[in-house]
């Protein structure tokens, strides 16, 4: 599941599985989020991503999230997708990292590539019709998957963001949990 993947329009090298804790990998398990049927649910503490199925499992995916003070939870859905995204960083990013200047909104941001942040796909979380800036998307980036690292996005391997690419439509619900303590308040 972890191959190269030759035929995408930027060709994606096989995954270095060694650099990602075996637990992180996509597996179907028993669903445990209690969520409806093709719901995304995000475990940030876990460091999992679900997709609720109607048979009662869920595919299970090994992310990276936000590390401290960029992360975002709550309810909201999936806007839209796309494959292979172009990537503007928010103006806040920007000030933060000024060397991303060349990728802002007012250069037209970073063609689609390996290199990309987005990776090969990007799904666009939308609350109550507003664009969160969060997104989970692809990453070449295996030793992140299982870490706390990115600016609040939820990074996915390219194949997994793949994956779920293909099973999940416009308008999908997702929760994102923040911790075991919020839980219940979601």
């Amino acid at each position: 599941m972890y191959e190269a993947m030759p035929e995408e329009r930027f060709p994606i090298p096989a995954v270095d599985v060694e650099k990602v804790d075996e637990r992180f990998w996509r597996t179907i398990v028993d669903d445990p989020t209690g969520e409806a049927s093709g719901t995304l649910v995000v475990d940030t503490p876990a460091k999992y991503l679900y997709f609720t199925m109607a048979d009662g499992s869920a595919i299970r995916y090994g992310i990276g999230v936000g590390r401290e003070g960029f992360a975002w939870s709550g309810r909201a859905k999936v806007q839209y997708k796309r494959k292979w995204p172009r990537w503007t960083p928010p103006d806040d990013m920007v000030a933060r990292q000024p060397e991303l200047q060349p990728y802002s909104i007012a250069n037209g941001g970073m063609d689609p590539g390996l290199q990309n942040p987005l990776g090969a796909r990007a799904l666009y979380i939308f609350q109550d019709g507003r664009d969160t800036l969060y997104r989970l998307h692809g990453t070449p980036e295996a030793s992140s998957i299982g870490r706390a690292v990115s600016s609040g996005c939820i990074r996915l391997l390219n194949q997994d963001v793949i994956d779920l690419y293909e099973r999940v439509p416009d308008g999908t619900r997702i929760k994102v949990i923040p911790d075991p303590s919020l839980r219940a308040a979601l």
